[in-house]
């Protein structure tokens, strides 16, 4: 499942929904779970069916399970099913009516004796009332559902975890105008009519599945059809499934699910296994997508793409999706998770492929940097705060809290460590091995470690500490020369976390080189695995001290300290051969300069380094903008000691402004020159809009009155969405006529695109200019905004929560809005309004007045009446 990183998501949906109080905890629920205390459920359910009679008001379901005793289980005479919100009608066993049954909180528990048994539950639930958007919904007219964690609990009575595996067969039945498509998991063995306008559709999984994969779609939608051919010769038809107005943006979808399958094909070896794949687009989504086996439920922001109407990052950020849910085919679906605990198995796997998907696809450089830059931006400052766990946590109250990038993209590192360590060609090897001998199991962590020791012969016994441990480890350097010879000692500590004060030492590979001071080049790489808390490394054949190239291609996820000299740090950020550790060079200057006290020497030093890269012609326009790329405000605080978020926008603008004076000249040619290039189709268009843009920030920030001059021109004439997007981040930006009228312009032009109109509120409520929190609570009111939609909720608050001018107010009215926005959210959706938490939990890190302003929200938030689980373990966490 993805879980979508930036606010700028959107979603096509009515207003006015009801709030309904049914996110309150059970009182019956554990008030924590432990990894410790896993037990395997009593029963297998080798199968299941599914009878839904389908309405938007009330949707009846009747389940038969067919049941068995679990023979690597506790016996039990009775079983206990897993409810949330249901109506239950009638409970059968052997089709005979029972009444013997009780409920326990919102279980049911059957008394059933031994052996196997047919069990049949009769529920009704209302899905147009489910405003937590788990289950079964409504959304638009179009019924669907969402299940992972713990939704299939809300459509019925069901063991609703990860290693209960069945074999699902669903009948849908409905009027067939109001859901003229049924869908469902695996491949359709039926359809037909029925009396009184209504229709049915069956639908069969042969691969046994846990609850978490079972989906359902029905609704009026159209379809882009397309086929696949496996290596093995079976043809599969493909469907991206969509309103009939979205039909015409669905062209970049079904070619990102044919490059993702073979891909796969190819990289992994894993081959497609049914006869149908389907994608359904949803206006209503909490997640950015879901990988249903067959059936993949995607939000709309991750489907639709045009020209027109989305950016060259709206196309990348599709096709990365796209393969990162079919991925899941295999690393999730064919093998999954034994329990909850092991969530990285499938998540931290599958980041890590559709990573390499993205790279292979479209060059590792800038992937790489991307990748970095998001997991500093985020999963650092997790590691860091009050929230901090492994990346398979021993505890949770609310598994949906868990869905973090810690679990997301710090696993993807530590699987990638492993592959770095064993090379590509053995990494593959065990990946199979995996594969091979967990295929059709709910497998661990532990399983995946033991598979990538014996196929790619690791021996990662002290490795599994990254599984353990919480934290980022903090590298320090100390480099000797003398004679040829240098020393390299290295020193690692991890941080006390919540509930873990002492760390061991983890295995921390690391690539090198050492560039020699006058040709400028170096002998070659290497990789160097750092086990202990201390150890030297020794390098030979440098007459002079070498300057190190250090974690090139980032190859653990560390922070690192070293004393190295500015004119070092220039040499690299103009010379290092290898693009991650060139632009880390970059960053290390602008954080030196940005986090420590003004000096005119380190500024002086940014410039030079800025000049070569303007100059250094073997560069791609993207490449040059990232390395002239400002460190973002996230990161900043993240590594500051006490974040004052005032003086860091006027340091940070006031770089960007001397930078954009400086090289006033080059940026006015950049813009002009990259017009026509930006134009054309392909990489290289993409790689100069990417650096026309950037050009147009300097000048804006350099003079205001050029740039705005320069942004209504671009503005107006451009081809698509990546240059007019552009232009308005710079004037959403600014004061005057200019920016008015391009934001009027923008709304009018694209009011009917909800996407679009996701763009427009971000643009507003992210600028930083005086003003905005004003801005937001005006869009707050506006026609097209909601908050019974989680995408058009993230446009306007999450985007104002990671502005550090508006959010960090100095009269607190930023936090105060953000917590009245999770109180208001807490029962209408409690896992949406648990993302808003961590905007204010993260207070430690931040200057103390204003520390004290956070804090309180947050107590005000514990203080408030029926706080949802999913919100009540951010808030107790932040607050320690």
């Amino acid at each position: 499942m993805d879980q979508p990183s930036n606010p700028q998501t959107a979603t096509n949906a009515p207003s006015g929904a009801p709030v309904l109080p049914d996110a309150a905890p059970d009182p019956q629920a554990p008030a924590v779970i432990r990894r410790e205390d896993y037990q395997p459920y009593a029963w297998r359910v080798p199968e299941i069916r599914l009878d839904f009679d389908l309405g938007l008001e009330t949707t009846r379901v009747e389940a038969t399970l067919t049941i068995e005793p679990n023979p690597d289980a506790e016996p039990s005479d009775e079983i206990r099913l897993d409810g949330d919100g249901l109506v239950l009608e009638s409970v059968a066993v052997d089709g005979s009516p029972r009444d013997d049954w009780r409920r326990e909180g919102e279980s049911l528990v059957v008394p059933v004796g031994q052996g196997a048994q047919k069990l049949t539950i009769v529920t009704r639930i209302a899905p147009s009332e489910n405003t937590q958007l788990m289950g079964l919904y409504a959304s638009g007219g179009m019924l669907c559902t969402q299940c992972e964690a713990e939704g299939f609990r809300r459509i019925t009575f069901f063991p609703d975890r990860p290693d209960v595996l069945s074999v699902y067969t669903v009948r849908m039945e409905g009027d067939r105008e109001a859901f003229p498509v049924l869908l469902s998991n695996g491949n359709l063995t039926g359809e037909g009519t029925l009396d009184g306008g209504r229709h049915f559709a069956e639908w069969h999984d042969p691969w046994p599945k846990p609850s978490y994969l079972f989906a359902l779609v029905a609704g009026d939608l159209v379809a882009r059809t397309d086929s696949f051919t496996t290596r093995s010769g079976r043809e599969v038809q493909l469907g991206v499934w969509v309103r009939e107005e979205d039909l015409a943006r669905t062209e970049h979808a079904m070619e990102s699910l044919k490059r993702s399958m073979e891909w796969d094909e190819k990289t992994f070896g894993r081959e497609y296994d049914l006869d149908v794949f389907n994608i359904v687009a949803v206006g209503d989504f909490n997640m950015g997508a879901m990988e249903n086996k067959g059936l993949n439920i995607f939000n709309t922001k991750y489907v639709l793409a045009d020209e027109e109407t989305a950016t060259d990052a709206d196309f990348d950020a599709v096709e990365g999706v796209i393969g990162h849910e079919y991925f899941h085919n295999w690393s999730g679906n064919r093998v999954t998770c034994r329990d909850w605990f092991q969530l990285s198995l499938k998540e931290g796997f599958t980041v890590l492929r559709d990573q390499l998907f993205s790279q292979d696809l479209h060059g590792a450089a800038i992937k790489r940097i991307g990748d970095v830059k998001v997991l500093r931006a985020v999963q650092f400052p997790e590691d860091s705060g009050p929230f901090a766990h492994p990346i398979r946590p021993d505890s949770y109250k609310e598994i949906s809290n868990f869905y973090t990038a810690t679990v997301y993209n710090k696993g993807a590192e530590v699987i990638r460590m492993m592959r770095s360590m064993a090379g590509e060609d053995a990494f593959r090897k065990g990946s199979d091995l995996y594969f091979e001998r967990h295929d059709g199991e709910a497998a661990t962590c532990e399983d995946f470690v033991r598979a990538m020791e014996d196929g790619a012969g690791l021996d990662l016994t002290q490795f599994r500490r990254w599984y353990e441990q919480a934290g980022t480890p903090h590298i320090v350097l100390q480099q000797m020369h003398k004679g040829s010879e240098t020393v390299l000692t290295v020193r690692q500590s991890v941080p006390a976390t919540p509930g873990q004060p002492d760390k061991a030492p983890v295995p921390i590979p690391l690539r090198v080189a050492l560039f020699d001071r006058e040709g400028g080049t170096h002998s070659g790489e290497q990789l160097i695995v750092l086990n202990e808390e201390e150890q030297s490394f020794t390098f030979e054949g440098h007459s002079s001290p070498p300057i190190l190239s250090i974690n090139r291609g980032f190859t653990a996820p560390v922070a690192i300290e070293r004393e190295i000299a500015r004119d070092d740090l220039v040499f690299l950020a103009a010379k290092d051969d290898d693009s991650f550790a060139r632009h880390e060079a970059m960053q290390e200057l602008l954080l030196g300069y940005l986090l420590d006290e003004p000096d005119e020497d380190a500024r002086e030093a940014i410039g030079i380094a800025a000049d070569a890269i303007l100059d250094d012609g073997s560069l791609d326009h993207e490449m040059r903008a990232e390395l002239l790329t400002l460190p973002p405000f996230a990161y900043l605080a993240e590594r500051s000691q006490s974040y004052d978020p005032g003086a860091m926008v006027e340091r940070r603008e006031g770089l960007k402004t001397w930078l954009g004076e400086r090289f006033a000249d080059r940026f006015a040619a950049l813009h002009d020159d990259l017009e026509a290039r930006s134009r054309e189709a392909g990489l290289a268009g993409k790689q100069a809009r990417r650096m026309r843009s950037l050009a147009l920030g300097y000048i804006a920030a350099a003079d205001p009155a050029e740039g705005a001059k320069r942004a209504a021109a671009q503005y107006r004439d451009a081809p698509g969405m990546t240059d007019r997007q552009g232009a308005l981040a710079v004037l959403a930006g600014l004061d005057g006529p200019e920016r008015d009228a391009a934001l009027g312009d923008f709304y009018d032009r694209f009011s009917d695109n909800a996407l679009v109109v996701d763009k427009w509120f971000t643009l507003q409520a992210s600028a930083l200019r005086d003003g905005v929190l004003e801005d937001v609570e005006r869009l707050a009111q506006h026609q097209a905004f909601t908050m019974a939609n989680p995408n058009r909720a993230r446009a306007l608050y999450a985007a104002m929560a990671g502005n550090p001018v508006a959010f960090h107010d100095a009269s607190g009215a930023g936090y105060r809005m953000i917590a009245d926005v999770i109180l208001e959210l807490n029962l209408r959706n409690p896992q949406l309004a648990a993302r808003f938490v961590p905007s204010l939990g993260r207070f430690r890190r931040v200057e103390p007045k204003r520390a004290a302003l956070m804090r309180a929200e947050l107590e005000r938030i514990a203080a408030a009446p029926k706080l949802s689980r999913d919100v009540a373990e951010q808030v107790e966490a932040s607050l320690g």
